[in-house]
């Protein structure tokens, strides 16, 4: 049992910048890559139903790729990663061959593109979750989202310069820079004898997965369903309202992680959705001006930061406790991967769909989604927190004790 914890220590202190490289590097490339593959799907002359096959193929690929990833990968986690990197490199690369007149080989890009990017997440994740403290993990998950969101905005800044072809390699250039994070990593044969193999079965059976799980789920269902909506509703405005988010984004990751630290992880999430909710509440009460606009645009973008810090980098880690957390990332992963497929399919109908009901049905969804949480236990130790205040009042009677001295 001792010899676990100083293991558990070890893996804890020895390689946080490693893994903030490769989640860096991972989620920037599935980012812009996920970008350049719509654009080019979208830009075929195809039919729209032949459109819809390739992103449902890709979409099939990366979610059950995922899952598979999470058994296999932790076996032999660090092969599993250069594999992931190679293939994401390849996969890149083929993205300049889609043609208009090819189905078959199209649906193959497609179905290995999405592989590529699913298979390794939710390793990348966990791994980022070995190599971090749980009374760090959310500062640490937030400082790492703060570097992809400005990776991700100047990148594809540069990318908008490009042409496809000359995209894709710069891409690939990118994605293979993420091996230099490889010969850092700890030895998977080390992080296997620290941890209990959980079953999914097992995992979706505890109760405060649960309940952190269905709210995610809602989440990530208003999210991607009212896109389509937004686009429609801002138009030209919204390109300043993805920028203006990507700012307040980064602020708060770091907040809402430092936050996330010192409070808990269960308020700094119910802050985000009563915000997200707030938000779509004024697009809907105040629909037409642009008041609302920058009310949501303000909330919008900090709820993101928090959720970015909580949802994606810290809470499944916590969740996982001393169990293999790839399995843990990969059901937490899956809802807002697999939402993304939601757009394409609402955004033919957008047109049709009255915007003030749609923004009162998200607002309504997002603040039922805080029931759920309420019951929901808190992941971050008590006894952290205690430590934290008590540091905190500690603190402060120094400081009244010296101004009494001086006097």
């Amino acid at each position: 049992m001792r010899f676990t914890k100083i293991i558990k220590a070890k893996i804890a202190q020895k390689d946080p910048i490693a893994a903030f490289i490769l989640v860096f590097n991972s989620i920037v490339w599935y980012t812009l890559t996920y970008a350049l593959f719509s654009n080019t799907i979208k830009g075929l002359q195809v039919s729209a139903t032949e459109q819809l096959i390739l992103f449902v193929v890709y979409y099939i690929g990366a979610g059950c790729s995922a899952i598979l990833g999470s058994i296999f990968f932790p076996r032999a986690r660090n092969t599993g990663f250069l594999i992931w990197v190679v293939s994401g490199v390849v996969m890149t690369i083929l993205l300049t061959i889609i043609a208009n007149n090819n189905m078959p080989i199209n649906i193959l890009i497609c179905l290995f593109l999405g592989i590529s990017i699913g298979i390794g997440l939710p390793s990348c994740l966990a791994y980022f979750a070995d190599a971090t403290t749980v009374e760090n993990r959310g500062v640490s998950g937030g400082i790492t989202w703060v570097a992809v969101g400005f990776g991700t905005f100047i990148l594809a800044l540069f990318l908008n310069t490009l042409n496809t072809v000359t995209g894709s390699l710069t891409l690939a250039i990118w994605r293979i820079s993420g091996l230099i994070a490889l010969p850092f990593l700890t030895s998977e044969e080390v992080i296997r004898q620290t941890h209990t193999v959980p079953s999914f079965r097992s995992i979706l059976q505890r109760r405060e997965v649960m309940l952190y799980l269905i709210p995610w789920i809602m989440f990530s269902l208003v999210n991607f369903t009212e896109a389509p909506m937004l686009d429609r509703l801002f138009g030209d405005f919204r390109n300043l309202v993805v920028f203006i988010e990507f700012a307040l984004m980064g602020l708060f990751a770091i907040i809402g992680g430092l936050l996330a630290d010192i409070v808990g992880r269960k308020r700094v999430i119910i802050t985000g959705f009563v915000m997200l909710g707030i938000g779509y509440a004024a697009l809907s009460v105040f629909s037409g001006t642009q008041v609302s606009w920058y009310l949501y645009t303000a909330f919008d973008g900090i709820a993101w930061g928090m959720f970015a810090a909580v949802f994606f980098m810290t809470l499944w880690g916590d969740l996982a406790e001393h169990y293999e957390k790839e399995k843990y990332y990969a059901l937490g992963g899956l809802p807002f991967l697999l939402a993304g497929f939601l757009p394409i399919i609402i955004e033919p109908y957008a047109g049709a769909i009255e915007v003030v009901a749609a923004f009162s049905l998200a607002s309504f969804f997002l603040f039922l989604a805080v029931i759920p949480l309420m019951y929901a236990p808190e992941t971050l130790p008590e006894k952290k927190i205690e430590e934290r205040e008590l540091k905190g009042y500690i603190e402060k009677a120094k400081k009244i004790s010296e101004k009494q001295a001086r006097k």
